[in-house]
């Protein structure tokens, strides 16, 4: 039954084209398809010469609700390309595609039917969630999935609690004297059966009711006031709509003194439209349920209704177009305790078929929708979902492969929290408060991976899902601005967190680093970098991204300018960095790109790290002079004390100069000053093979001020002080 309202509700849309210039085999066709008689509408329609683009379309449909998901393949592809194609059918095509698990190929159809329609719900939500196409087919370990003994060839499915008990719809022969077969698929007409419950497993099925399962289709049902009231789909007996079909009709029947009541049917029934799939809450006072009724999305939506304070329904409510689609919601299933709706759809982001899905419920609203993901969805249908109270096991139906039949009854156990997550909104815009419509908007966990995208509105409103207690990265693109990003931290106890994105126009200059591990060359995330600009003065402070990136816009900057900066860069177990640039920018547009301006840093070792807990600073020493000064002994002598506290320590005296004087001069000049240091900690009763001097001269200026040649610095004194300097490296403890 869960095709029947699918196909009634495409019916509808199909049968009112003209039979002009059709074939008379073609027209017999039509008439077979509009009754549901899709075996025989295959025969007439692969016998029609020159089948219409209708013909043809009605065709894969048949094969589709037939069972030949292959042949329906073929047969879209045969026309999917002609004049008279609709966007609807790039939609099908796809959707029989995934059925077939072939998702790339699907992908190619659903991005031509985005084009067509792109406010269509369900080209929105593939936008926004086909990325996470990988992860739904992934089994992450949160269900076990059995298939149950009970199933036989025939259709078993829609189980519902009913006590102690589960009943379902199912097609397999009962005990009536006569069996009428149903022309959609040769099968008798479904009716509703109960079963026994042992550890899980299902027996002893058996009707429900012999007068209540009429000549035509009964079930599936649903239980209320402890199993005494049940409501049930049922085929309209009364009358065919319009169009000529039989719509779907909800019927209500209680139990009393031993038998269940003649069937009630329900306010809302109408011939011209399908009520079915109903879920009563267990007091019995509020139904959720699928129909096409006039002034829905499209395709079957999901409603609710509630009684009044006399007993009677209300007003049914749309669940709007975050659950509801173009496409076709079904079997709704309310789990009370956890607030939890799930139901089946067509139209949301899928694995193929129908799969299954899950909405938190809030004072009558519903959260984010999320699609269940493998083993519960598979490229078939999977539908009709059920749990007990605690939220540990249940049942649910399934066409897919390994099982007896048609559609089959599983149990799951829920091995796993099933997590609703938290929902991330924001509006993408620029400075002065600009919209940033159509900005491309992602969330990356720690090691860089994409968890969820989506693509900011007309409004630059945007609004993801992800599971929560992380911290993540909100990251938003758009072509001319520079990429925006925003931590999150999601451990909190807030459902809904807001996180604007403030995009910068590019102005075609910024200036671009990547810092990773020396030795490992992984990106390196929340390296603290001190950007000084050394012609203004001006400091920034930034930390990489967890790319290892960070960008830095130059604003105000023009053809020829010269830019002149410097970076200090700190993380934590790494050795600190300082380097200078200066740049002439030359070429317009030009950005500062990886091999310009990529950054190493080098892991502490042990000794390295214990030496900076000590705190040993450089010694520096007077211009032209190697001679200890007052402040450079204070030094020296944490030195000696250190290495008196630990004998077996070495230590390597590297000197430096500034760039003044000549080379020669100062490579000479470095080593005088790491004689004198290595004497006075010798003299201080320091064996001398404990210590190592080396002398680097002016080859590593801890800042921008050489001046070798014709190039003359503009440094100051202090500046080319710090240069002046021995540091301390212990090389073995």
């Amino acid at each position: 039954m869960k095709k029947i309202l699918a196909l009634l509700i495409l019916n509808a849309l199909l049968l009112t084209s003209l039979y002009a210039q059709k074939s008379r085999k073609e027209i017999k066709g039509d008439h077979y398809y509009s009754i549901y008689s899709f075996s025989d509408a295959i025969k007439k329609y692969t016998k029609a010469k020159n089948l219409s683009v209708e013909g043809q379309r009605r065709l894969a449909e048949s094969y589709k609700n037939a069972g030949n998901t292959l042949k329906a393949e073929e047969t879209y592809a045969a026309y999917i390309n002609l004049a008279g194609v609709i966007a609807e059918d790039y939609f099908n095509y796809a959707f029989v595609l995934k059925m077939s698990d072939k998702y790339e190929e699907a992908n190619k159809w659903m991005q031509k039917f985005k084009e067509l329609s792109p406010n269509d719900l369900r080209a929105k939500n593939y936008a926004a969630n086909n990325s996470q196409l990988t992860n739904l087919l992934k089994d992450e370990g949160k269900y076990k999935v059995e298939h149950l003994d009970i199933n036989t060839e025939q259709q078993d499915f829609g189980p519902a609690y009913y006590n102690d008990k589960i009943t379902f719809a199912s097609t397999r022969e009962g005990v009536k004297s006569i069996r009428r077969n149903y022309s959609w698929n040769n099968k008798p007409f479904l009716d509703i059966y109960v079963a026994d419950i042992s550890a899980g497993k299902l027996n002893n099925a058996r009707t429900l009711n012999e007068k209540l399962n009429n000549k035509m289709h009964e079930g599936p049902a649903c239980f209320a006031n402890e199993g005494t009231f049940m409501a049930f789909t049922r085929n309209n007996y009364e009358g065919q709509s319009k169009d000529g079909s039989i719509k779907l009709q909800i019927f209500f029947s209680e139990f009393k003194d031993g038998k269940w009541s003649e069937a009630v049917p329900f306010k809302l029934n109408n011939s011209e439209y399908s009520v079915a799939h109903p879920y009563i809450t267990a007091d019995g006072q509020t139904m959720y349920f699928a129909s096409d009724m006039p002034s829905g999305f499209g395709g079957a939506d999901l409603y609710r209704i509630k009684k009044d304070s006399t007993g009677n329904w209300g007003n049914a409510e749309n669940l709007g177009d975050k659950i509801n689609t173009e496409g076709n919601e079904m079997f709704p299933f309310f789990q009370e305790n956890a607030q939890f709706l799930f139901f089946a759809s067509n139209g949301h982001m899928g694995l193929g078929g129908l799969d299954i899905f899950l909405t938190e419920a809030s004072d009558d609203e519903f959260g984010k929708v999320l699609n269940i993901g493998s083993p519960l969805n598979t490229h078939f249908d999977d539908f009709a979902l059920i749990t007990d109270d605690k939220m540990s096991k249940g049942y649910f139906s399934s066409n897919r492969v390994g099982g007896k039949g048609d559609d089959d009854i599983y149990s799951f156990e829920i091995l796993m929290p099933l997590l609703v997550g938290k929902t991330i909104k924001g509006i993408s815009k620029e400075k002065d408060g600009s919209i940033v419509a159509g900005a491309v908007i992602k969330i990356m966990d720690e090691q860089g991976n994409e968890l969820a995208t989506t693509t900011s509105d007309n409004n630059g409103s945007f609004e993801l899902l992800i599971d929560a207690q992380q911290t993540l990265e909100l990251v938003a693109n758009k072509e001319k601005y520079i990429e925006a990003k925003n931590k999150i931290n999601t451990a909190v106890e807030d459902e809904v967190i807001v996180s604007d994105l403030i995009l910068e126009k590019d102005p075609g200059f910024s200036l671009y680093c990547l810092v990773t591990d020396k030795n490992t060359k992984a990106p390196l995330q929340d390296v603290k970098i001190k950007l000084v600009n050394t012609k203004t003065g001006s400091e920034e402070l930034i930390s990489t991204s967890s790319k290892g990136d960070f960008r830095k816009t130059l604003n105000d900057i023009k053809i020829n300018d010269t830019i002149n900066y410097k970076l200090v860069m700190e993380k934590e177990g790494y050795l600190p960095k300082d380097m200078s640039l200066k740049k002439l920018i030359d070429k317009e547009g030009m950005l500062f790109i990886h091999n310009e301006l990529d950054i190493t840093l080098e892991k502490m070792s042990e000794l390295t790290a214990f030496a900076k807990s000590i705190d040993i600073k450089p010694i520096y020493f007077d211009l032209d002079k190697y001679n200890i000064r007052k402040d450079a002994s204070i030094e020296l002598n944490k030195i000696v004390k250190l290495m008196k506290e630990y004998p077996k320590m070495v230590i390597e005296l590297g000197s430096h100069t500034d760039c003044r004087s000549s080379k020669a001069y100062n490579n000479k000049l470095s080593n005088n000053r790491a004689k004198a240091s290595a004497a006075y900690i010798v003299k201080k009763g320091i064996s001398k093979k404990r210590i190592y001097g080396k002398g680097y001269g002016e080859s590593k200026l801890v800042n921008n001020c050489p001046c070798e040649g014709k190039e003359k610095s503009d440094c100051s004194d202090q500046e080319h002080q710090n240069n002046r300097r021995t540091e301390f490296v212990i090389v073995n403890m």
